[in-house]
């Protein structure tokens, strides 16, 4: 039996990554563990915007859970190499569990005020600053590096599907009741706690036998001399963070299509539904020459239908867009996923993707941020629309900055 829980080769194909055991049980705790998330999200965005009815909590919410990331970037990533990545993504599960049993209770109990929520989201953060190396560092070492852009696919299908069904469970859910839509969270995180567990421990390749400060920046210092994988990361941060407008659906839905939580679970749910139909194209159909060129036509489309949703005042337009920014979304995650993973060396990897995370943070939570502050000032439509013309502009200049991201051909390092 190999360490990375299969014997033999498996033969060929589309599902190529799910011949091996390891990688079923990863990738089967990685959805229930999005799927939570995602439920958590949509309950706790309307729960707050209903109990205050201000945007600046829309955007404290990703502030709250970007902190964890940044402050602790030179941690994380030192100790998913050192400690044991599928140790690592347990515990963080698990402590996301905690965290969804506590806004439990504080739902349960009534809420005056968001702070008890902002709290226990804090948590959330720390657990996903320690989840997200320690989970995408593992995956390379779960199935053979032949088979890796096929299980980065299949991957990232595991978090845009969950992203579509969470949403839509999340909105469906809280028409019950915030209690049991935080239960529903907790149990899921509960079973993927559990499946990671039953991961066989893969074989890791961690050279840190002492923590010092030159194996801490280790990561920043291979992100900052590969131009590649600098360009590729750095892109998705500005334009993303530019163009978010995830952390304002709870405002389209009520106050611009006149709508209940069901829509917003709907609006949540569509990028997801571009992303998955994207991803299971790209698995069957991956990207084999000009990578970098579409990688940067992907980010600008992507700030073209950011756009199109922003001047929307029709829902099914609305998911339109939605649903199409997802799937250029997931054009740029597929490209810049495999290049990191497959040109990093393994024994820094959970550094590098420690950093990968905070930039991913970034433009995902600071971007939620940016969004609500923005809003509160000059309103939710005008500052989607100029988040989108935002991300064209990164688009095209990232295309002038790094020639070396426009013109990478293929994803494995053969330049």
């Amino acid at each position: 039996m190999s360490d990375d829980g299969a014997t033999g080769e498996p033969a060929p194909g589309r599902f190529e990554a799910f011949a091996y055991p390891a990688y079923v049980k990863y990738w089967t705790a990685r959805f229930a563990t999005t799927f939570a998330t995602y439920v958590v999200a949509v309950a706790v965005g309307w729960q707050v915007y209903d109990l205050t009815r201000d945007p600046l909590d829309l955007g404290i919410i990703g502030l709250v859970q970007f902190l964890p990331l940044l402050l602790l970037v030179l941690v994380t990533g030192t100790v998913a190499d050192r400690y044991g990545r599928r140790t690592v993504m347990a515990a963080s599960t698990a402590l996301a569990f905690l965290c969804a049993l506590a806004i439990l209770y504080f739902s349960w109990r009534g809420l005056t005020s968001p702070m008890p929520i902002f709290v226990a989201l804090f948590g959330f953060g720390i657990a996903r600053a320690f989840f997200a190396p320690a989970s995408q560092s593992l995956v390379v070492n779960l199935v053979p590096q032949r088979v890796f852009p096929n299980a980065v696919a299949w991957n990232s299908s595991a978090w845009q599907t969950a992203s579509i069904l969470g949403p839509v469970a999340g909105g469906l859910l809280y028409g019950i009741g915030a209690t049991f839509t935080y239960a529903v969270s907790a149990l899921m995180l509960a079973v993927a706690t559990a499946l990671v567990l039953t991961i066989p421990k893969p074989a890791e390749r961690s050279h840190i036998t002492k923590v010092t400060f030159d194996s801490l920046f280790a990561g920043l210092r291979y992100i900052r001399d590969q131009k590649v994988v600098l360009g590729a990361i750095s892109l998705d941060l500005f334009a993303v963070f530019l163009g978010s407008a995830v952390a304002l659906l709870p405002i389209f839905a009520r106050d611009v299509l006149d709508a209940g939580p069901w829509a917003l679970g709907m609006l949540r749910a569509a990028p997801g539904v571009g992303a998955v139909l994207m991803a299971v194209f790209l698995a069957t159909s991956p990207v084999r020459d000009h990578a970098g060129r579409i990688l940067l036509v992907s980010v600008g489309l992507f700030g073209v239908f950011t756009i199109v949703f922003g001047l929307s005042q029709l829902a099914w337009l609305s998911v339109i867009a939605l649903a199409l920014i997802g799937a250029f979304d997931m054009i740029s995650v597929y490209i810049r996923e495999t290049v990191l993973q497959i040109w990093t060396p393994d024994e820094v990897r959970g550094r590098v993707n420690a950093v990968n995370i905070v930039f991913l943070g970034a433009s995902n939570e600071l971007g939620d941020m940016r969004a609500g502050f923005v809003a509160a000032w000059i309103g939710a439509v005008p500052a989607v629309v100029i988040g989108g013309i935002s991300s064209v502009a990164v688009a095209a200049g990232w295309a002038l900055l790094f020639p070396q991201l426009r013109d990478v051909r293929r994803l494995d390092r053969q330049e």
